[in-house]
């Protein structure tokens, strides 16, 4: 059974930093591409960060270059995203998800964690 658990989550202050992790287990790991995802309330799931099997690759959502950071353990089976310079705007659910390489949909998804930016 694939199972993604986010954690790291929290109430910051403008300019704070968070760094969420998402833990995974029942699947070949460094066989996944993983993503951050976040739905604001109120509005449409949007892709955060993404990044490739080996961690050579990563892409980033504008709103967010500069400012996050996303990683990935492969030893541990986890992937991790810093999260520096956040702003009210960021204050979502956090996802993490894991989609097989080379596959369009994300297929694996975890129960979210909400992060919340106070101004």
């Amino acid at each position: 059974q694939v199972q993604l658990v986010e954690s790291g989550g929290g109430l910051v202050q403008a300019g704070g930093s968070l760094r969420l992790s998402c833990a995974t287990s029942g699947l070949t790991f460094s066989s996944y591409v993983l993503g951050w995802f976040r739905q604001a309330s109120g509005k449409v799931r949007e892709s955060v960060a993404t990044i490739n099997w080996s961690g050579g690759t990563t892409r980033y959502a504008d709103s967010v270059k500069g400012r996050f950071t996303i990683s990935r353990d492969n030893a541990k089976n986890t992937m991790y995203l810093q999260m520096n310079g956040l702003k009210p705007e960021d204050t979502a659910v956090y996802y993490c998800a894991a989609k097989y390489e080379g596959r369009t949909r994300y297929e694996y998804w975890g129960q979210g964690t909400q992060v919340t930016v106070s101004s």
